[in-house]
């Protein structure tokens, strides 16, 4: 049930980014884009149900790269430097090395927005401010965020990272 609503979540996302992308084809998300990646404003907050997709991405992974961003991951817990760089990107590429099993938050980003704490596209709302993106309508974050607790346990990804990458699927 919880993996269901998860996936109900991210396939309304996904239809508003279509949506979104279809109206405004120069739209700045997209592949070579990595502003946010390297812009989180804090550790992200993962529900259960979105640990759970992203420790089935992290298992894809060669041993040796997983044990790479665990320790990126957890060398987060001293005090981190901001922004934080976010432990799934490859830096090299530019891309996401989990992109299929992102989290919420990363498929929402530039999409949705959330001003009282900053976690909006500052690029894309100055196109917005300077007419380029006309009527632009952004999607609701707190909407987003309601459905979201109904997946599970809200903890730091540092924090699910300590209960091990390698614990077994339930």
């Amino acid at each position: 049930m919880t993996h269901r609503t998860l996936t109900e979540i991210h396939a309304d996302i996904e239809q508003r980014v279509n949506a979104v992308r279809e109206e405004y084809p120069d739209w700045l998300c997209r592949a070579g884009c990595q502003g946010c990646c390297h812009r989180l404003a804090d550790i992200p907050q993962l529900t259960a149900a979105e640990w759970e997709l992203l420790r089935e991405g992290l298992s894809i992974l060669p041993e040796d790269l997983q044990q790479s961003i665990h320790h990126r991951v957890m060398a987060l817990t001293e005090q981190p430097t901001r922004p934080i760089v976010c432990p799934m990107l490859n830096q090299e590429s530019g891309t996401c090395r989990i992109y299929p099993y992102r989290p919420t938050a990363c498929r929402t980003y530039g999409y949705y927005v959330e001003r009282d704490k900053g976690l909006y596209c500052q690029d894309i709302e100055a196109k917005v401010g300077s007419g380029e993106l006309d009527a632009v309508v952004w999607g609701n974050q707190d909407a987003i965020d309601q459905r979201l607790k109904q997946t599970g346990d809200i903890m730091e990804l540092t924090a699910w990272f300590s209960l091990g990458i390698q614990a077994p699927m339930p």
